[in-house]
């Protein structure tokens, strides 16, 4: 059975750094988008950053744009987020999620990885 497991979240000071990565495992998944969402408490969740298997073109949400980098390694089936000058209001806990097919969303999901940042 597939599954995405997300590794790489803890606690940071403001301003420090951290990398999420995720890891396709247990089969093939042939991705055709691979991004990032993130809980916030008592908040909905919220895309944060995605990119096209394929060829590498990547999207962020406008509040992690120009600090939140989303990379890939196909050969190692896994995908990372660089995360520079984290503030507070990052911290959220960060799913990881694979889109397999047009139109239908993202079908698979990791169980989360605990980003906080103290101010």
């Amino acid at each position: 059975q597939v599954q995405l497991v997300e590794s790489g979240g803890g606690l940071v000071q403001a301003g420090g750094s951290l990398r999420l990565s995720c890891t396709i495992s247990g089969g093939t998944l042939n991705p055709i988008y691979m991004a990032w969402f993130r809980a916030a408490p008592g908040k909905e969740r919220e895309f944060v950053a995605a990119i096209k298997w394929n060829d590498g073109i990547t999207n962020y949400e406008d509040s992690v744009k120009g600090r939140f980098t989303m990379s890939q390694d196909n050969a190692k089936n896994m995908v990372h987020l660089q995360m520079n000058s984290l503030k507070s209001e990052d911290t959220a806990a960060y799913f990881c999620a694979a889109n397999v097919a047009p139109g239908t969303g993202f079908d698979y999901w990791g169980q989360g990885t605990q980003v906080t940042v103290s101010s």
